[in-house]
């Protein structure tokens, strides 16, 4: 039996450690291919934490966390998401951010990604303020030849979902790819669907 349970503010610290070992592993995989780095894990997770209002929802198979999405007001998330909407002039508080959503493998098809995006968007109206729930995803070229076979990506889940990819919102984010010597900068394209 796979338990939701929800945390934010304060609440998350004890569960840092637990979604920064299951970003690295789900991460690893394409289209990421995130070669796993405790201290930037460390450093990224550190901003939901200093958040009153970041929000992590969690899957659970017993006490072991097998899925994770997080979210968090962009007016509390690092410069690198903010900018893009400051250059749209959108402003920050319109939007709550969701940082991911990671679950591993072999818990797949069982509809948890819906209930990720459930719990994070009525999470955003109920705290009553804002316009605009997005996120961003890393863009990778069709015909990079480390691309799996059968690989199917989310745009009609996203689509299906009422988010709209945007063609003039991007933010680079450095990280340290598989078999690479160091970390370099990746292009992630945001999604916007309005609250409401």
């Amino acid at each position: 039996m796979i338990e939701i349970k929800t945390f934010n503010g304060a609440q998350i610290a004890s569960w840092l450690d637990a979604v920064a070992a299951l970003r690295i592993a789900v991460f690893r995989d394409w289209p990421y291919l995130y070669a796993g780095d405790r201290d930037y894990e460390k450093q990224y997770l550190a901003t939901y934490a200093k958040s009153a209002e970041s929000l992590f929802v969690l899957a659970l198979d017993g006490t072991r966390v097998i899925g994770a999405s997080t979210g968090i007001p962009l007016a509390d998330e690092t410069a690198a998401f903010q900018k893009p909407f400051l250059d749209r002039g959108i402003a920050l508080g319109d939007v709550f951010y969701f940082g991911e959503s990671v679950l591993l493998h072999e818990y797949r098809g069982y509809r948890l990604g819906h209930r990720f995006f459930d719990e994070r968007e009525g999470y955003a109206r109920r705290l009553g303020r804002f316009a605009l729930t997005a996120f961003c995803a890393v863009e990778r070229s069709p015909e990079d030849p480390r691309k799996p076979d059968g690989f199917r990506a989310n745009d009609a889940f996203w689509n299906k979902r009422g988010y709209t990819r945007q063609d003039d919102m991007f933010c680079a984010i450095h990280w340290q790819e598989i078999g690479a010597s160091a970390a370099t900068p990746h292009r992630l394209r945001f999604w916007l669907r309005p609250l409401s």
